[in-house]
Parts: structure tokens; C-alpha cells; sequence
């Protein structure tokens, strides 16, 4: 029986939900869901806006991988419990496939790079924190630090120089409560690669201020044009970094969920981060360990020919996209060399009845039933995210309707410039 202080007469007024709970926002759905597309349009509805590389059935997995996964279903080896970190030899397994020399106890597994993020967010940050993260970027890093209370600080991406980092805005940024900084590269949703020289600029200024680095590398490797990739752990030689990667976008298998966190710590500074990860893994016990087995045929199997063809096929998508799309008056490409997106510039100037890039995309989804993300989601007005994963014909097809919903929208004197 209740208390009599715990008593209450009346109708319920409904349960408590605690504040972290109700801090979660996902910005995409506050312009997704005004994204609907047509009913009974005579086009077939195409969508180039989520970044699932498996839509379209034209990028697949690796053999081996999908044959590891099967004989190991079968084998019924994995259908307990491992480790809530990963199983000693998967990690070392990671480990060896990034070097740095990197050990098994450098590698935490997550259920998913979004996983990763969230447990490092989880560590590093304490309400009234904040975190720098860069414009454009991916939503979920504001997500996750509005979940914890911490401010999301914004750093410039410049469209004129590659999406490199503004480092004198970003420096500005910085005060006594913020806990890192966080790097997307290759970038979702740009497609930029930063150079070598770049990242120890970053690193340079990190060390300055004493604050160490997320690298989100979920992209890493996939790269085109002569642009390499860095993994700023590999560059590093003081400021410590903590590296998110994958199987999902490299090997296509975004719904097998599962990714990690490289611990890169030459001089003992994460000795409480590394407890503190650990103790994240035990919340959930671990990602899938039959998934889990799988890492060693991806990272060490699959042929250097499954990669090439893949980055050659993204090449072609970007090579497409840029060609077709660049020659219509109002926008403006910038040319990916890397992961599966593109940017594209509107200039609302040069249209009729398009005040924005949101505006553009409502009505290309309304007119064309082609559906493309505003800029406006990453925090980057008047630009456009294109997903350049599907098949050539697909993307042809998607630039047709963006060029006749061009000329349709196009100020009289546009159409000739």
C-alpha cells in the first residue's frame, strides 16, 4: 500500500520523462518530413537523399564477407556472448589493419560508427561542455551533444578552398569548456579529403590548446583523383586521438551495424578515457558478435580489386553528376574526392519563386519527384547534398529532372548567361 505522502487523489497527469530524453532532436525531420513526395506523379519517385549505398542494388558487399557470414551462421560459433569491448582477436584483427602501432587494447567495438560517437560523446562531455564540429556537417554530432547537455560549437567548412577548415574562426571558438574537437574526414556530407599538410595544421592548433581530437573516419580509404588518405592518428605524435571506423560504407553493409574506436595515445593522456569507454560498452554488452566475426574477412581478405573497382565506380558517379550538373545556370558544383556525396550551390538569384536552398528542394521533390537534402540539415543554407551512389543511369535520370525543373524556375535572363 502506498504511502500516505505517495497518495494522490485525482486523474493521472501522465509520467515524468527525464530532460536528457526530451534533449534529443534530430534536425533532418524538422525539413525531411516537409519533403513528401507526390502522389500519382508520372515519374517513378527517385531519391538521391539518404546515404544507404544499398538502395539501388548496384554496390555490393565483398564475397568473402557475405560467405564468412553465412558459414559462420552455420556454425553456430557466434551466437553468444563476447567480451562487451569485442572480442580480443577482432580487435586485434582492427588493430593490425589500421598499425599505428596499435594494439588489441587500442580498439573498443560499437554498434555501429554512430555507436562509436555516442559512447565517445558520452565520455568527454558534461552539461555546459561544448565540442567543436563542423558546418556543413553530419547532424548527428549536434544530436548526440544536445542528448548530453554540451553545446555544439561550429566550426567554417570553406567550399572556395576544398572544404578546408577556417583554423582562425575555429581557433576563436575555443574556451576553458570546450573537451575536443571533432574532424569528419573524408567528409559526409562534402566529399572533400583534407591533405596531409592540412591535418598537422589542425594538429598544430590542438596541441596549442591542449585539446584532443574525434576523428570520424567512418569514410576512410575511400578516395579518388590522387587525394590519399590520412588517418589523423597516424599523423599525430602528441595530441591524442580517438578514431571511428567501420565495416558499414566500405564494405556496403550499413545495416549490419557495427564499427569501433581507435584509442591513438603515445603519451598516456587517455589512461581515465580508456575506463571510461570500456564502462560504456557495458551498457549495451557489446555489438553483435556474429557480425563480429566477419571483421577479419573484411580487413584482410577482401581483394585490393574490390576496393579499386568501388572507388572507380564512385569516380564515374562524381565525374557524372559534376559534368551534367555543372553546366546549369544557378548552381554551382564542388567537385567531391571522396566518400559517396556531393555539394552542390543554389543561387536563389537566378530563379523564380525560390527564396532557398529548402524551398528548392520542396519543390523538386513537389514538381520533379526527385528528392535531394537541403544544405540547411548540415547547417550549410543555399548548398544541396547529393548521394552519388547509385547507377550512372539513375544519376542521368536525376540530372534530366534537375535541369528541366531549372529551366522551369530560371529568371528570363538566366537562361541565356
Amino acid at each position: 500500500m502506498a504511502s500516505e505522502n505517495q497518495a494522490s487523489e485525482g486523474a493521472w497527469t501522465g509520467v515524468k520523462v527525464a530532460a536528457s530524453a526530451l534533449r534529443i532532436t534530430n534536425p533532418i525531420r524538422d525539413i525531411v518530413d516537409r519533403l513528401q513526395p507526390p502522389k500519382n506523379h508520372p515519374a517513378p519517385f527517385l531519391s538521391l537523399s539518404i546515404g544507404d549505398p544499398t538502395v539501388f542494388g548496384n554496390l555490393l558487399p565483398p564475397v568473402e564477407v557475405v560467405e564468412t557470414l553465412v558459414s559462420n551462421v552455420m556454425g553456430h560459433k557466434y551466437d553468444g556472448y563476447a567480451h562487451s569491448a569485442g572480442y580480443p582477436s577482432v580487435r586485434a584483427s582492427v588493430a593490425k589493419k589500421l598499425g599505428c602501432g596499435l594494439t588489441e587494447g587500442d580498439i573498443v567495438m560499437a554498434s555501429g560508427g554512430s555507436g562509436a560517437l555516442e559512447m565517445i560523446v558520452n565520455v568527454l562531455t558534461d552539461v555546459g561542455d561544448n565540442m567543436l564540429i563542423p558546418s556543413p556537417g553530419f547532424s548527428l554530432y549536434q544530436t548526440l551533444l544536445n542528448h548530453r547537455g554540451a553545446e555544439a560549437r561550429y566550426y567554417k567548412l570553406l567550399p572556395e578552398k576544398g572544404w578546408e577548415i577556417d583554423l582562425e574562426l575555429m581557433e576563436s571558438l575555443i574556451d576553458s569548456r570546450t573537451v575536443a574537437i571533432l574532424l569528419n574526414n573524408p567528409s559526409n556530407p562534402c566529399g572533400s579529403v583534407f591533405s596531409k599538410e592540412h591535418i598537422l595544421d589542425i594538429l598544430a592548433l590542438a596541441e596549442k590548446y591542449r585539446l584532443p581530437i574525434i576523428a570520424d573516419e567512418i569514410y576512410g580509404d575511400l578516395t579518388w583523383d590522387n587525394h590519399p588518405f590520412y588517418q589523423v592518428g597516424s599523423l599525430s605524435e602528441r595530441v591524442p586521438v580517438l578514431s571511428i571506423g567501420g565495416l558499414a560504407k566500405l564494405f556496403i553493409v550499413p545495416g549490419w551495424r557495427l564499427g569501433w574506436v581507435a584509442i591513438h595515445d603515445r603519451n598516456g593522456l587517455f589512461k581515465d578515457v580508456r575506463i571510461a569507454l570500456n564502462k560504456q560498452t557495458q551498457l549495451i554488452l557489446g555489438p553483435s558478435t556474429l557480425i563480429q566475426s566477419v571483421v577479419h574477412a573484411a580487413l584482410h581478405l577482401t581483394p585490393p580489386s574490390y576496393l579499386k573497382r568501388l572507388r572507380d565506380t564512385l569516380q564515374l558517379h562524381a565525374n557524372t553528376l559534376c559534368r551534367r550538373l555543372g553546366q546549369l545556370p544557378g548552381l554551382k558544383v564542388v567537385r567531391p574526392v571522396g566518400a559517396m556525396y556531393m555539394m552542390v550551390g543554389v543561387k536563389p538569384e537566378h530563379f523564380d519563386n525560390i527564396s532557398d536552398d529548402i524551398e528548392f528542394a520542396k519543390l523538386l521533390v513537389t514538381e520533379e519527384n526527385l528528392s535531394i537534402l537541403p544544405g540547411t540539415i548540415f547547417t550549410c543554407p543555399n548548398f544541396l547534398r547529393i548521394v552519388i551512389c547509385a547507377p550512372v543511369h539513375k544519376l542521368n535520370e536525376a540530372c534530366d529532372r534537375i535541369e528541366a525543373f531549372c529551366k522551369r524556375h530560371a529568371k528570363p535572363q538566366t537562361i541565356l548567361e
